[in-house]
């Protein structure tokens, strides 16, 4: 699936739209330095959840993020390995989103 950018990103948010699944997979400390709703599930964790608590939502639409877009896109893969299908990874990160508000 294609990613997604912070402003089509803001634009649902904004909008409600909370039909998916945004997953936060920065660490803990960088979450609570400044998060922007998303639930956290760091990076070493992605593949622990997917068999746990996102098990049954394999065709379910869902969104990742990091700093910068690289720890996200590497969970995009491992889920997609995983068997997700709707997976996207917004394009760079919290440093994306941080710039689109100045």
């Amino acid at each position: 699936m294609t990613d997604i950018t912070v402003q089509e990103l803001k634009k649902r948010l904004d909008a409600g739209d909370n039909d998916f699944i945004f997953i936060d997979v920065r660490e803990p400390h960088e979450h609570a330095e400044y998060n922007i709703g998303a639930q956290l599930i760091p990076l070493g964790n992605i593949m622990a959840a997917a068999d746990n608590e996102l098990a049954d939502m394999k065709e379910k639409e869902i969104i990742v993020h990091c700093r910068s877009g690289a720890r996200s896109g590497q969970a995009k893969q491992l889920l997609a390995m995983m068997g997700f299908t709707h997976v996207r990874n917004m394009l760079g990160g919290v440093l994306a989103w941080q710039d689109m508000g100045k």
